[in-house]
């Protein structure tokens, strides 16, 4: 277990920019930072960062908390392995109590399989080094690669012994629990034991975008002509390593993608290395798999242009293509590179120096319509037919960008290279982006099924909002409402409200969390809200104890429920509520608190009223049906006495009474 204190330094350690951006490009906007949402896709950013709260908040997806809470939601780790990450990004100790063996048998599956993947990491590193077969057979083939030991160490680089069990039997002797060796590919279950994977391989650790080893990919150094061997081994996927939504040397590569603006995409992990060394270190390559949606996104995560520099031959061609239409569909400037005949990223970076390999790049990437215009010059540029369908393809690539602008410039540059009329062009690209949305819209109604109720089946756009029943109405102003105290509250709750109070507090008058507190109490108005509830019953204790409230303490909550709504509640913008204030207008919040909190406080009220007015008129009703006059009598003395309660707020609210 990790000790208070320290918990508490790393949260007042952490930095929410330099933790958010180590996932998310930002750009400054006022006070705050915004980008896109790595939470969800989206094309227009919606993804805040408050430096001053410390907090983050998306408003497409609702996602928001601290630093701790991103780093769990984005790496998908528990508390603790959160707050391990971000101390060890800044350099904290964690001196953690001893476990007892409950609170061991709660370390979640997920924790499991990362240390295992760690602790192999490290062995083979250690088999690398130290051993006589590795520095034999692994280093001396790290060194025929012409890698150096800084990058060796970079990527951390290892070897896996030849003995078909040396790894699994030291990992089962060191405690490791065979369930865990197998799920994440490390061992294969024989007949009588388990044995190694990469055995007799050099190991090329995969890592996450925090840097946390999740996956392996193995390279056979010897042939065997009795056992056929698979030059490269992967490891097979699992709860922590799904191979279409990682790349490798992204971990390596990010903050160079960020710095450069652009990303460069290989083939191998090979290439990537290479690379690295000669000084391209903003390259990341495929893992063993075709491009992905998800990859793509994470690349347009930390830049918008990306040069795909695939190999030369026809499977390259083709993979370079289709990864240009990813990337453009995307909204992202995609450029393309051709390495001379002969060569491969990895072995064009060892020939020349970074200079040099900078200049080339210059030099010979263009943008996606010229470099198919140059495969077309190579095959059957004097053929009309061939040139007919391959104009075409360019234009379905063009129909997928989604900026009009954009596709007008391209389609400028295609009729300069083709000689054809750039009118005759858009009619035709504006008939496949009508199709293209056409296909879009049909494929999202049959994604629901006809008695869903969001099926967007027969309805309007999605800006329209659907149409409330009158409960679901006034629940509605209620919740919002509620919403409104508890920000209030959190927001503003140490600050004075009224100077000339009886009974003063710490503020030296009567400050909005003892108003609010009070008179909630009083009425009985506690939030029905169950995470509302949560918030302000907590508050109250904190309040009692001390008299000053740290909204600190609900942004780091240990509930991610709690810490998501409080960063939401404190990042929106003060905005005019009109089911809430009712036309009321108040300018400069901060300022005109003695005003702004109790006609929240007076809405809520009224609010509440009008909606237990309505069921007791229904209470009243079945009594009338029951013929039970007792019972009516009751709840009709409660029914006057809430009108002139009703009443009362209204009058002081401005509103007209009937």
């Amino acid at each position: 277990m990790i000790e208070q204190d320290v918990i508490s330094r790393i949260a007042e350690s952490v930095h929410i920019v330099e933790v958010v951006e180590d996932f998310v490009t930002l750009k400054r906007r006022g006070a705050n930072y915004i980008g896109n949402c790595p939470f969800h896709h989206e094309r227009t950013p919606s993804f805040m960062v408050s430096p001053t709260k410390n907090i983050y908040k998306c408003f497409g997806c609702g996602k928001g908390g601290d630093a701790v809470h991103f780093v769990m939601e984005h790496e998908h780790l528990n508390y603790p392995e959160a707050l391990r990450y971000l101390a060890k990004k800044y350099g904290i100790e964690i001196v953690e109590k001893e476990q007892t063996p409950e609170e061991r048998q709660l370390i979640d599956r997920r924790e499991s399989l990362m240390v295992v993947s760690t602790y192999a990491a490290r062995m083979f590193q250690e088999n690398l080094n130290e051993t006589r077969e590795g520095k034999a057979i692994g280093m001396s083939y790290f060194k025929e690669r012409g890698f150096r030991e800084d990058i060796i160490k970079k990527f951390e680089l290892g070897y896996s012994l030849e003995s078909r069990n040396a790894f699994s039997q030291k990992a089962l002797k060191d405690g490791y629990k065979e369930e865990f060796l197998l799920e994440t590919g490390l061992s294969i279950k024989g007949e009588q034991s388990i044995f190694d994977r990469f055995s007799g391989r050099v190991m090329f650790p995969i890592h996450s975008l925090s840097g946390k080893v999740i996956a392996f990919s193995g390279r056979a150094l010897k042939t065997d002509r009795n056992r056929p061997l698979a030059k490269y081994v992967n490891s097979p996927e699992s709860e922590i390593y799904h191979k279409g939504n990682v790349l490798y040397g992204i971990f390596q590569a990010k903050n160079s993608i960020v710095r450069c603006r652009k990303c460069i995409l290989v083939e191998g992990n090979v290439d990537v290395i290479s690379l690295h060394q000669a000084g391209i270190d903003n390259t990341v390559a495929t893992c063993g798999t075709a491009l992905t949606d998800e990859q793509v996104r994470m690349i347009k995560r930390f830049a918008d242009n990306v040069t795909v520099m695939y190999d030369g031959d026809a499977a390259g061609i083709k993979a370079a293509l289709r990864a240009i239409d990813m990337f453009l569909k995307e909204g992202m400037d995609v450029k393309a590179l051709l390495l001379p005949d002969g060569d491969d990223p990895d072995s064009f970076s060892r020939k020349h120096s970074t200079e040099e390999l900078e200049a080339y790049f210059n030099a010979n990437e263009t943008n996606f319509i010229r470099f198919r215009f140059a495969l077309l010059e190579d095959s059957a540029k004097d053929d009309p037919i061939q040139k007919a369908t391959f104009i075409n393809a360019v234009l379905e690539s063009i129909a997928s960008i989604p900026e009009p602008v954009k596709r007008m410039a391209y389609l400028q540059e295609i009729a300069k290279l083709s000689g054809m009329e750039e009118r005759v062009l858009a009619v035709n690209v504006e008939k496949l982006v009508a199709a293209r949305r056409e296909k879009e819209w049909k494929d999202r109604k049959k994604s629901f099924s006809p008695n869903d109720a969001e099926s967007p089946v027969d309805t309007q756009p999605e800006t329209v909002k659907p149409i409330l029943s009158d409960r679901q109405d006034e629940k509605y102003g209620i919740d919002i409402a509620e919403q409104e105290i508890i920000r209030l509250l959190i927001r503003y709750g140490n600050q004075k409200l009224f100077d000339d109070q009886e009974e003063l507090d710490s503020s030296g008058g009567m400050s909005v969390a003892s108003y609010l507190i009070r008179e909630i109490r009083f009425d009985e108005l506690e939030p029905e809200q169950p995470v509302l509830k949560a918030i302000f019953n907590e508050y109250e204790q904190y309040w009692k104890n001390d008299g000053q409230v740290n909204d600190q303490i609900f942004i780091r909550h240990p509930n991610p429920e709690i810490s998501r709504l409080v960063a939401g509640l404190l990042m929106q913008r003060y905005e005019l509520n009109d089911r809430l204030y009712d036309g009321v207008e108040i300018i400069n919040e901060d300022e005109n608190l003695p005003v702004v909190v109790p006609q929240n406080l007076m809405a809520y009220k009224h609010k509440k009223v009008l909606l237990m007015l309505k069921e007791l008129s229904q209470k009243m009703q079945q009594a009338v049906d029951k013929g039970d006059q007792t019972q009516y009598d009751a709840l009709y003395d409660r029914f006057i006495a809430l009108t002139e309660v009703k009443k009362k707020l209204a009058k002081i609210l401005g509103h007209r009474t009937l």
